[in-house]
């Protein structure tokens, strides 16, 4: 199975970026699962009500690449903001890339093991007789930042340990390099680095 991880930003832009944003995971979660892939999506911070400045999502199965390759890019919303109804402004710009992962578990010593907690669930792929129903997969939440990962694209529950423990290294990664405004070398794009002009595709809401 295709594995594509991609971080989905809002950049430093206003709080309409990050209402976007959440738009764009529904987005992609539905044309996801009708391409019959599983769709996971890490917030880098747990979001308020309008949802999360990144995230970091994972596209798992056959039609995952094309699907990403299709919004690698800049994403253009338009659409009249709720929170400033009198703001002119109607374009707002989330940045979309894709992203590799450790390699392994053995990469993520930054992570205590005693800050995670593991709690099995019954798996649940796309549907159908392949759908896998034994109790491998996994919610794993790291304690000190809040940050949580379900991880069920294996049959394995160790190997589903092992890549939640990835998933959750990444978004930490992206946390720590957010915060020391590292943009131009890190995961995190800065809204400066977002291409107005160039979008790949574009959504009216």
């Amino acid at each position: 199975m295709v594995d594509i991880h991609l971080l989905v930003t809002a950049g430093n832009g206003p709080v309409e970026c990050r209402i976007a944003l959440s738009a764009l995971l529904s987005i992609l979660e539905k044309e996801a699962k009708a391409h019959g892939c599983i769709f996971e999506a890490t917030a880098a911070r747990a979001p308020d009500t309008h949802g999360p400045a990144s995230a970091i999502v994972t596209i798992s199965g056959n039609g995952a690449m094309m699907l990403a390759n299709g919004y690698c890019g800049t994403i253009r919303f338009v659409f009249k903001s709720t929170v400033r109804p009198h703001h002119k402004r109607q374009n707002w710009f989330v940045g979309v890339r894709t992203i590799e992962l450790a390699g392994d578990a053995a990469d993520a010593t930054a992570i205590n093991p005693q800050d995670i907690r593991f709690e099995t669930l019954r798996a649940g792929g796309p549907g159908g007789q392949h759908q896998n129903t034994t109790d491998s997969a996994v919610r794993a939440t790291h304690i000190p930042s809040g940050i949580t990962v379900i991880c069920r694209d294996e049959r394995s529950q160790h190997r589903n340990k092992a890549t939640a423990i990835r998933r959750l290294q990444a978004a930490l990664q992206l946390l720590a390099e957010r915060d020391a405004r590292n943009a131009r070398t890190a995961l995190f794009l800065a809204n400066k680095d977002l291409e107005r002009g160039n979008e790949v595709k574009v959504f009216r809401l």
